[in-house]
C-alpha cells in the first residue's frame, strides 16, 4: 500500500564519420597509468582521480572494474548470517511453491521450476564447503537464485553485485522487420537511425554474430537475466525503444544490452565484438559506473573495509525498542499537486493532454485515416505522490474530450509500463467502465509472521471508530490488509474477524489466505491510493454509466514489458470488460506471443516495509516482543547488505470463476495479435499506432503468420531501405542525447510496482 512503502558499416574505417554516434560515445580508451602500484583496485582509484583529488574519470574500463571487485575477498561469517536474515523476508513470497512446481504450460512456455528455498540451502552448504573466494561469487549466487523467479517484484541485489560497480556497452541494438512481414533481425539503432534520416552513405547490414555467437541466441541467453517472465517481453527489453526512452532515467532507456534495467549488474566482458552480415566487425570497449568513492582504496580489503557492512551477532536481534516511522501522508490539494509536464521525449509528437513526468499523455493521430483514433500512452502507472492526482485527471480530461472530438477508437499504449500505484489501475478501468465492478480477488502466503501481524493490527485497529483520523498510529493500523475490517470477500461481504480471513487454505501444496478483495469504498482508501479517490466510490459514486468506448474500439498495445499495476489493469480490461490486446516484437519467427510479459502479483512489499508490520505489530501488542517478530525482523543486516530495496511479492492475483487455485503468474495468455517492429517504428512512435490502428480496425492492416494466415512470415530481414520519417533536426538530437541514458535507471525500470 502507497503509505508504505524500470553499427553494421561497409568499412570499420569509416566508423567515426558515418555513424550517427560521435567517437566519443562509441569506444573508450584504457587508461596507461604509469604508477608502480599493481592492485586491482588501486587501479581503479588512480584512474578515476589521476593525481588529482577530484574524480577526473567515473566511466572505468570494465575489465578494470571487474579485476577490482572479484579481489573483495569473502566474509564467510557475514554470508553465513545473510543468509539467515533474508530468509524470514523470502516466506512472504506468494508464489515460492509454485515456482518450484509450476503448471506445465508455464514450465513449457514460460519459465522452468526454480526451488527457491532449496537454493538458498545451496548456498549454505556452499559456504561451509568453502566454495566461494570472493565476496561477488557469493554475491551473484544469491542475486541470480532470486532473479530466476523472474518476477519484479522479488529481488536481491547484493552489495557486490550492484553497489560497487554497474555495467554497461555503449551501442544501442534494436530489432526490427524490413517491411512487417519478413522476421525480425537485430541491428544497431545508430544505423537505423541514420538510415531513417538519409545521413549516412552506406547500407545497414544486420549483427549476425556478438561475441563469436550467434547474435539471436547470445541476445536471447542475456535475456534471460532480465527481471520479466515472458521470453519475448524480454528479448524486446534488450533494444532502444521509444516508450523506454520516453520515461528517462526510470525506465531501462536504451536496453539491457546498454546497461539499462537489470543489464546494469552483468558484467558485459571486457569489450564486444559485432560481427555483420557484409562481413565487418566491430569491438567496442565495455565500461563501468561507480557512484562510491575509490579515495585511498588500493585493494580489494580497502574496498571491503570502507563500502561493505558485514554486520555483527549483535545485530542479529537487537532488544531495544526502534523507533518508528509515524509520518502521516499530508492530503494533497489539488492546487499544491499539479506537476510539470516533461519535455516531448525523442519520436513523439505533442500531446494534446499532457500529464505529469511522461508517464501519461493524450495523443491524436495526426495522418489521413486515422481522424476517429485517440490514443492514451500510458508507460507507468505513477508511483510518486505528487504525481498521482495529475495522473488520474488526465484520463478524466482526455477521454471526454477525446469523445468531443470525434474519437470513437482508442488505442492505450501500455508498452515499457512497470508497475506503479494499485489503485490508478483500478480507476483507470472505472474512468472507460463505470458501472463494471472491478474483481480483482488476492490472497498472501498463510505463514506465522502473517497471522501474527493480522492478529495485532485487527485487535487493536478495532478499539477506534472507523473513519477519517490524522493519528498515525491509529491510521497504519486501520488502512492496512492486516485489519480485517478493511477489505472485502470475493463475494463483496465484509470479513467477520481476522481468522476468517486469515483462514488458511491449503491450495496446491501451500497455505494461503483467504481470497479477499479491495474495499474501494473503505474511509481509508485514498490512504493506499497515493491521495486519489476511485472513480465510482466515495466522492465520485455519482460517476456511473455506459463504457466510454465500446470494448471493440479499444485495444491494449503492449511490448511484453507490462507488469505489476499494468497487468492488473490489463485483467480487468480483457477479462471483464472485453478489450483486445495487441503484442510487439518477441523474438525472430512467427510464434503466437503473450502481450503481458512481467510480474502478474498484485502487490509487493519492500523488506523495510515488512520490517516495519512486526516493529508495529509489537508496538500494539507488547506480548509479542518474545515472538518471531521479534527474532526475524529486527536486525538491519539484510538492509546493509543490500543494494537498493529488496522486496518480495507479498499478494497472488486469481482470475474470476477459475477455481484452479492458480495464480495468475502461472497462466500463459497469447495475445490477440502480434505485430513486428519496423525500422520507421525505432524513431517514430506514431508508426506504431498507425500500424496497431490499421491491424484493430483497418481493411489493410493483418497481424504476423501465426495470428492469421493472410500473411506468410518466413524471410528474415537482411538489409533495410530508407524510408521517409517527418520529423525535425531537433528530434534528431533528441535521439542522440537520449544515449547518455545508458545506465542511468532505477528500480522502477525493473517491473517493480510502486505500492
Amino acid at each position: 500500500m502507497k503509505a508504505f512503502a524500470t553499427l553494421a558499416l561497409a568499412g570499420l574505417t569509416t566508423l567515426a564519420t558515418a555513424n550517427p554516434i560521435s567517437p566519443s560515445r562509441t569506444h573508450i580508451q584504457t587508461r596507461q597509468d604509469n604508477s608502480t602500484s599493481t592492485a586491482p583496485c588501486a587501479q581503479v582509484s588512480q584512474y578515476m582521480y589521476g593525481d588529482g583529488t577530484s574524480v577526473v574519470k567515473q566511466e572505468i574500463p570494465a575489465e578494470l572494474a571487474w579485476n577490482c571487485i572479484k579481489a573483495v575477498p569473502f566474509n564467510a561469517t557475514s554470508g553465513k548470517r545473510l543468509i539467515r536474515a533474508i530468509r524470514p523476508y523470502i516466506d512472504w513470497q506468494s508464489t515460492l511453491s509454485q515456482l518450484k512446481n509450476p503448471p506445465a504450460d508455464y514450465a513449457d512456455k514460460v519459465q522452468p521450476p526454480i526451488d527457491i528455498i532449496g537454493g538458498l540451502d545451496k548456498i549454505d552448504s556452499d559456504i561451509d564447503s568453502g566454495r566461494f573466494q570472493n565476496e561477488y561469487d557469493f554475491g551473484w549466487t544469491l542475486y541470480t537464485l532470486i532473479q530466476s523467479a523472474h518476477d519484479g517484484h522479488f529481488a536481491y541485489i547484493p552489495d557486490s553485485v550492484g553497489g560497487i560497480f554497474t555495467w554497461a556497452r555503449r551501442v544501442p541494438l534494436v530489432s526490427v522487420s524490413e517491411d512487417g512481414t519478413q522476421l525480425p533481425a537485430v541491428f544497431v539503432f545508430a544505423d537505423v537511425l541514420g538510415m531513417q534520416f538519409k545521413n549516412i552513405s552506406y547500407t545497414p547490414s544486420p549483427v549476425v554474430e556478438i561475441d563469436g555467437k550467434k547474435a539471436t541466441d547470445f541476445l536471447e541467453n542475456l535475456s534471460q537475466l532480465g527481471s520479466l517472465q515472458d521470453r519475448d517481453a524480454l528479448y524486446n527489453n534488450l533494444f532502444y525503444e521509444l516508450a523506454q526512452v520516453s520515461l528517462g532515467a526510470s525506465g531501462s532507456v536504451t536496453g539491457m544490452f546498454t546497461g539499462g534495467g537489470r543489464g546494469r549488474f552483468v558484467y558485459p566482458g571486457a569489450s564486444t565484438t559485432l560481427k555483420f552480415a557484409n562481413g565487418s566487425e566491430y569491438t567496442m570497449q565495455n565500461y563501468a559506473r561507480t557512484s562510491i568513492s575509490f579515495r585511498n582504496v588500493s585493494t580489494g580489503e580497502d574496498l571491503a573495509t570502507k563500502w561493505f557492512s558485514w554486520g555483527r551477532e549483535a545485530d542479529e536481534v537487537q532488544n531495544q525498542s526502534k523507533q518508528l516511522n509515524t509520518e502521516i501522508p499530508k492530503t494533497i490539494s489539488t492546487a499544491a499537486s499539479t506537476a510539470i509536464s516533461a519535455a516531448v521525449p525523442p519520436g513523439y509528437p505533442a500531446p494534446i493532454i499532457a500529464g505529469p513526468q511522461n508517464l501519461i499523455n493524450g495523443f491524436y493521430i495526426d495522418a489521413p485515416g486515422y481522424e476517429d483514433v485517440a490514443v492514451l500512452q500510458v508507460p507507468n502507472f505513477v508511483g510518486s505522490t505528487s504525481a498521482e492526482i495529475p495522473f488520474q485527471r488526465v484520463t478524466q480530461d482526455f477521454i471526454p474530450r477525446a469523445l468531443a472530438d470525434g474519437k470513437t477508437k482508442l488505442i492505450i499504449d501500455l508498452q515499457a509500463n512497470g508497475g506503479g500505484t494499485i489503485l490508478q489501475g483500478y480507476d483507470m478501468f472505472k474512468q472507460l467502465f463505470p458501472d463494471l465492478d472491478p474483481y480483482g480477488a488476492n490472497r498472501f502466503r498463510a505463514i506465522e509472521a502473517v497471522d501474527l501481524i493480522g492478529q495485532s493490527f485487527s485487535a487493536y485497529a478495532s478499539q477506534f471508530e472507523r473513519e477519517s483520523t490524522t493519528n498515525s498510529t491509529i491510521l497504519q493500523a486501520q488502512a492496512s490488509y492486516f485489519d480485517y475490517h478493511y477489505d472485502m470477500t470475493v463475494d463483496a461481504k465484509p470479513f467477520s474477524s481476522w481468522e476468517e480471513k486469515f483462514g488458511p487454505q491449503e491450495v496446491n501444496g501451500d497455505k494461503y489466505t483467504t481470497l479477499n478483495r479491495w474495499n474501494l469504498s473503505d474511509v481509508h482508501i485514498t490512504y493506499s491510493s497515493g491521495g486519489i479517490n476511485i472513480t465510482g466510490y466515495g466522492p465520485l459514486a455519482n460517476v456511473t454509466g455506459p463504457p466510454k468506448f465500446n470494448p471493440e474500439n479499444i485495444v491494449l498495445l503492449t511490448d511484453g514489458y507490462c507488469a505489476s499495476t499494468c497487468t492488473i489493469f490489463s485483467e480487468l480490461m480483457t477479462k471483464q470488460a472485453g478489450v483486445k490486446t495487441i503484442a510487439m516484437g518477441g523474438r525472430s519467427n512467427k510464434n503466437r506471443i503473450q502481450a503481458i510479459g512481467g510480474v502478474k502479483g498484485v502487490n509487493n512489499y519492500q523488506f523495510g516495509y515488512i520490517q516495519q508490520l512486526a516493529q508495529y505489530a509489537i508496538r500494539y501488542t507488547p506480548s509479542l516482543n518474545s515472538s518471531i517478530l521479534k527474532r526475524d525482523y529486527y536486525s538491519d543486516l539484510p538492509f546493509n547488505r543490500a543494494s537498493g530495496a529488496p522486496g518480495v511479492n507479498t499478494r497472488d492475483g486469481l482470475a474470476q470463476n477459475d477455481t484452479s487455485g492458480v495464480a495468475l503468474q502461472f497462466v500463459y495468455e497469447e495475445a490477440d495479435c502480434r505485430l513486428f517492429y519496423t525500422p520507421e517504428m525505432t524513431v517514430d512512435i506514431t508508426a506504431v499506432w498507425k500500424t496497431a490502428a490499421d491491424a484493430q480496425w483497418g481493411n489493410s492492416g493483418k497481424c504476423v503468420s501465426g495470428y492469421s494466415q493472410k500473411r506468410n512470415a518466413h524471410k528474415t530481414t537482411t538489409k533495410l531501405s530508407p524510408r521517409r520519417v517527418h520529423i525535425s533536426q531537433a528530434q534528431v538530437q533528441g535521439f542522440e542525447d537520449s544515449f547518455a541514458l545508458q545506465t542511468q535507471c532505477k528500480m522502477t525500470g525493473d517491473g517493480f510496482m510502486h505500492p
